[in-house]
């Protein structure tokens, strides 16, 4: 095999190592985000004048994300602190536009609406993929920083508020989702 040909030094890493899931899993999260970013139009820079810089200040903590499980740690506490108060930003502005689950039970909403919701919906998904691996790495024995996993989860909820701020300032309406189930 040639390094000419070599897309990432790390693809032939053993399985048992998720190191390099780790980090093609973030490189796939800052990617979609930034074709997110390429999504928002004159509606949300109007509603949210920095919502694009924000959404590549986020690509950034990512990256900076990236590298935490085989060399160090470089999301400071002040980082989560920001993306916490984007997330808590968001689900203050929509929480008029949640709809109320009958039943009484949790409230599951279907992800879709406009296509940056979705996608953003797809982020927040991906984010739980991303805590899952985390969590299987702990699993086989190796430390991870906690602020690893609150930064996983957090960006989680931040794309999911982000996802229904999107909807609700493009107008569209969130559909409730009734389980059979929960």
């Amino acid at each position: 095999m040639s390094g000419d040909y070599l897309a990432y030094t790390f693809l032939y890493d053993h399985t048992a190592d998720l190191r390099c899931d780790f980090e093609l899993l973030t490189d796939e999260l800052a990617s979609m985000t930034g074709l997110l970013r390429s999504l928002l139009d004159e509606r949300d820079s109007a509603a949210l004048p920095e919502a694009r810089e924000d959404l590549s200040r986020v690509i950034e903590l990512i990256y900076h994300l990236n590298p935490s499980l085989r060399t160090r740690l470089t999301i400071t506490p002040e980082e989560l602190a920001w993306l916490r108060e984007k997330t808590l930003y968001f689900q203050e502005a929509v929480r008029d536009a949640l709809p109320r689950n009958p039943a009484g039970g949790p409230v599951f909403l279907l992800p879709q609406g406009s296509t940056p919701g979705a996608l953003a919906h797809v982020l927040r998904c991906t984010c739980k993929t991303l805590v899952r691996l985390l969590s299987r790495h702990r699993q086989q024995g190796n430390e991870v920083d906690e602020l690893v996993f609150d930064f996983a989860n957090l960006l989680s909820g931040y794309f999911y508020s982000l996802a229904l701020w999107l909807n609700k300032n493009r107008r569209e309406t969130e559909r409730l989702f009734v389980s059979r189930v929960y």
